[in-house]
């Protein structure tokens, strides 16, 4: 996986986190560099630790499944990128303004969970890890505190149209990983 792939999936990945930190914005009404920096760290912490979870647990069984990783990266994406597709046309979540720990963990590890399942495609991808959470990590950082500061001037009207770029994205990136496996690129 090169760096331009790393980084629109790192981009797509923020998106919930994105979308969440908008609100996040928009709820706070007057915001300050501290709440932009919260956002990000525990977005960011968050959508690092569970790709790397996911890929500890996958790395298990990669070695047993690799004449089918391509298509289980691709499934596995697919049904991620279709969920935040399907979400971004639901009701829009109402978002306190609260920043507490428990407030922020329950939405950091709610915004997370696809993360986990992309750290097992990693396992299956033979992704170098380290570099590749970290690099998730700090764009979902940057989108986060972008978002609540964005969420501050405009308002939640972005919502649904970053979930569902997000979506496609992940879709677009499943898709190139089945069509690298199957030897058409």
């Amino acid at each position: 996986m090169g760096i331009l792939e790393l980084f629109i999936l790192a981009v797509g990945l923020s998106m919930d986190a994105f979308a969440v930190s908008v609100c996040k914005g928009l709820s706070l009404g007057k915001i300050n560099w501290k709440h932009m920096a919260a956002a990000g760290a525990w977005f960011g912490g968050f959508q690092a630790l569970m790709p790397l979870i996911g890929y500890l647990g996958g790395s298990f069984f990669a070695d047993k499944i690799t004449k089918y990783d391509h298509w289980i990266a691709f499934i596995l994406l697919a049904l991620i990128g279709g969920n935040m597709i399907k979400e971004s046309f639901g009701d829009e979540e109402c978002v306190d303004c609260s920043m507490t720990a428990k407030s922020m963990f329950v939405l950091a590890v709610a915004t997370s969970i696809d993360a986990l399942a992309v750290g097992v495609t990693f396992a299956f991808l033979k992704v170098a890890i380290v570099p590749a959470v970290s690099f998730i990590g700090v764009v979902t950082f940057v989108c986060s505190a972008a978002g609540v500061k964005i969420g501050s001037i405009f308002g939640v009207r972005y919502k649904s149209k970053a979930e569902f770029c997000g979506g496609v994205i992940l879709i677009l990136i499943g898709l190139k990983i089945l069509l690298d496996g199957i030897g058409v690129l």
